[in-house]
Order: structure tokens, then sequence, then C-alpha cells
């Protein structure tokens, strides 16, 4: 009996229909931030839906690089570094939260997330965070559920090119 859960365990972890498997499948919901270009994609059933302009790193280490997962999202955030609360105009995490595990964090050190300081959007100006002005990380908020793959990527292959290669889009 040990056996069989083990084996019925490991098929569920590796199987492509659990959230913290390597790759999106066509249709899934996927994001792709490019730091070369300073913008972020939503691709969901199977094309690019929207690209949006994005601040990222001041320099290139930064904002890490690689396949993440969504794990916490939090709708006017808590800024824990200065104590200021949700919804307050000095917090700087603007009026969403879109954590991702970066660097083995737990979704609570890096992520997407809105600005007070909208004349930063378009720059590399963060300490590693993605900034988006605040109409835009929430119109994306809905459309990114927990366990979404996050691509953060420095790039000049187009946001359709690299959903193809990681499995988000098929032809």
């Amino acid at each position: 009996m040990p056996v069989f859960i083990s084996m019925l365990l490991a098929a569920f972890i590796f199987s492509p229909i659990w959230p913290l498997g390597t790759n999106p499948l066509p249709g899934d919901p996927f994001v792709i931030v490019n730091k070369q270009t300073n913008e972020v994609a939503l691709i969901n059933e199977n094309r690019v839906q929207t690209v949006v302009s994005a601040a990222t790193g001041k320099s290139e280490e930064l904002t890490p690089e690689g396949l993440f997962t969504v794990t916490v999202k939090a709708p006017d955030p808590y800024y824990r570094k200065k104590d200021i609360p949700g919804g307050d105009p000095n917090n700087p995490l603007g009026s969403r939260w879109i954590g991702f595990d970066a660097e083995d964090t737990d979704g609570r050190t890096y992520g997407i997330h809105g600005t007070n300081d909208p004349s930063s959007i378009g720059k590399k100006i963060s300490q590693g965070c993605v900034r988006l002005q605040n109409e835009a990380v929430e119109s994306l908020y809905d459309y990114i559920p927990l366990g979404t793959k996050i691509l953060v990527t420095s790039t000049s292959k187009d946001f359709t090119e690299l959903g193809k290669e990681y499995g988000a889009i098929r032809e």
C-alpha cells in the first residue's frame, strides 16, 4: 500500500495539471517579464492577450531571471519594510501584489505590483520587483491565479516566440 500511495503522489506532482509543474499548458495563463524592453505580457487562451510597460531592477541582477510560480496575491498590499498600510498613498506597492517564488522566496520578496510613482514605469529603477501602473496590475490581477508560471528574462525575442518556446502557445 505505501508503494501505491507513493506512486500516486508522484503521478500528481509530475502531472502537467499540477500547478507547480515546469511549464504551462497551451491555453493556461502565462506571464512573461522582459527586462530588456521593460514590458510584461499576459499569455492566455493560446495567444498574447496584452502587453504593458513596466519598471524593473536598477541593475540586471536585482530582478532575478528564470521560470517562477505565483504563490501570493494581495489587493492593497501592506508594505512591511516601512510599515505602510495597504491603500495608503505613500505605499510604493500600489494597489495589487502578485508575488512569485524567485530565489527560493515565499512570494513576499519578489513580485509584480502597482506603484505610487507612475513616472517610474518604463525604467530600470526598482529594487528587484516588477512595477506596473496601478490600472495595469489591477486589470491583470484577476487573470493570474495562484500557480501561474512567470518567466523573467532579458531577450530580444518577442512574446509570441517565448510563449511557443515555453509551451504556453501552440501553433
